[in-house]
């Protein structure tokens, strides 16, 4: 009699462990996949999926940033600057770390109805210390690049890291960091960003056979206080290697420019026009920057030196260069951080339940004049307020006084100073002094209205 009872506890076991299995899952190819409830979390306002059982986690980073400004105090003589409003920023971005060793991440932005590829990268993440990624991203070289604009202390970069330091392009990264040491290195392509920069890559490539450009980039940062919870000091140094990109307008011409306030004033004083016969130009840069408690600091020079072809027109070399110096304070208590795996600043832990304050000052020079190029050369001081609402609302509030010189003419196109004859001239061997100032001088106020989620 026992025999039968256990034959059927045994059938009604095996039918039980059956029945809880789950079913078996297709994709939309037909193919059978492993399935994993996740958990959905909403971390400081983030949308974060996790899986309680794997490393697998997806999340939203989304981004928008309203700005406004107003300019003042241009002499009689300068072109009109225009008040106005924009999106700075429309950012949408999907990022999965799909286990320990594989992460991806999509962004764009879509600011003012303008689609522009940002980042697109595959990261392996599987050597303890390393991170190995290919795609669309920034190259490893200035911290003021590298620095997320969310947690910039100002609403814009300093003009020399517009004009000088390399941004985002198609490449291979490898990077390594652990306790004092932090160090990069990649080779990278041309600017992948919307659908012009592409057309001239087709363009160049089918019609010319132009290569798409190569440039070589490496940084190191040393970090003496890594030890330190309340305090960092970050030292670093980066140089790149940089060759013609088919990415721009004109293959093989160099360019240097930049706005010296916000976005919304369009006009690009500093500006060295297109170079013909550019060959090569090695950009470096040298930093400074840490914190204590709720103090942060960054300093930077900034020297890029251009090399023509030895049949130009003029194949003598030029240098540009700049710098930069800027602090903000958080005056309720709160704590600066810095980002040890990325080798910069992140958000800040603020001092007060309903937020904190930052105070910031900032001096930046940038010098696009050399030999018998004449970009311009512009200095700005800027204060700054920055209102941390809550871990995803921050208010900027900027003064900024430009101070740009007689050779600021974005490219000829813009009046300078006054003739002799008392007329308006965009020609900076035509200014004369004595009839008032030489160079665009104003005044800015800005706002920003800033969320994250």
């Amino acid at each position: 009699m026992r025999k039968p009872i256990c034959m059927i506890a045994i059938l009604l076991t095996t039918l039980s462990a059956a029945f809880a299995q789950e079913p078996v899952k297709y994709n939309q190819y037909g193919v059978a996949v492993s399935s994993d409830r996740l958990d959905v979390e909403a971390q400081d306002g983030i949308l974060v999926l996790a899986s309680p059982n794997s490393g697998y986690k997806l999340w939203f980073d989304i981004r928008v940033q309203a700005d406004a400004a107003a300019f003042f105090g241009a002499p009689d003589y300068a072109d009109r600057i225009g008040d106005g409003i924009s999106i700075r920023r429309a950012r949408f971005a999907v990022k999965g770390q799909l286990d320990e060793n594989w992460y991806g991440e999509f962004d764009m932005d879509l600011a003012n109805g303008l689609v522009e590829l940002k980042d697109a990268i595959v990261r392996y993440t599987g050597l303890p210390n390393w991170e190995i990624q290919v795609g669309n991203f920034k190259e490893n070289f200035s911290i003021q690049r590298n620095t997320t604009s969310r947690y910039l202390q100002f609403m814009e970069r300093p003009m020399v890291c517009s004009a000088l330091t390399p941004s985002r392009h198609f490449g291979l990264n490898a990077k390594y960091a652990k306790d004092w040491f932090w160090g990069s290195a990649g080779i990278f392509g041309p600017e992948i960003a919307g659908a012009e920069e592409w057309q001239y890559i087709a363009d160049n490539n089918k019609d010319f056979g132009y290569n798409s450009g190569m440039s070589l980039t490496g940084k190191v940062v040393f970090r003496p206080l890594y030890k330190m919870n309340d305090a960092s000091l970050h030292i670093g140094a980066a140089a790149s290697y940089r060759t013609p990109k088919a990415s721009a307008e004109k293959y093989g011409f160099y360019r240097a420019s930049a706005r010296n306030s916000t976005s919304i004033n369009r006009k690009k004083y500093l500006d060295t026009n297109d170079l013909p016969d550019y060959d090569h130009n090695l950009v470096w840069t040298v930093e400074l920057a840490g914190h204590y408690k709720g103090l942060r600091y960054e300093a930077a020079y900034v020297q890029d030196n251009v090399s023509f072809k030895a049949d130009a027109a003029d194949p003598s070399p030029k240098m540009f260069n700049g710098w930069y110096a800027q602090a903000g304070y958080l005056l309720f208590g709160g704590t600066q951080r810095y980002d040890a795996n990325g080798g910069k600043y992140t958000k800040i832990k603020p001092g007060r339940k309903w937020g904190d304050i930052e105070l910031c000052a900032r001096y930046e020079y940038c010098n696009l004049n050399s030999g018998n190029v004449f970009g311009g050369t512009a200095e700005a001081y800027t204060l700054g307020i920055n209102y941390w609402v809550t871990n995803n609302v921050k208010m900027q509030l900027n003064y900024q006084f430009n101070n740009n010189d007689r050779y600021a003419n974005g490219k000829n196109k813009l009046f300078v100073g006054l003739d002799e004859t008392g007329a308006p001239t965009k020609d900076f061997a035509k200014v004369v002094t004595e009839k008032g100032k030489a160079g665009v001088d104003y005044h800015m106020v800005a706002v920003r209205f800033e969320i994250d989620f």
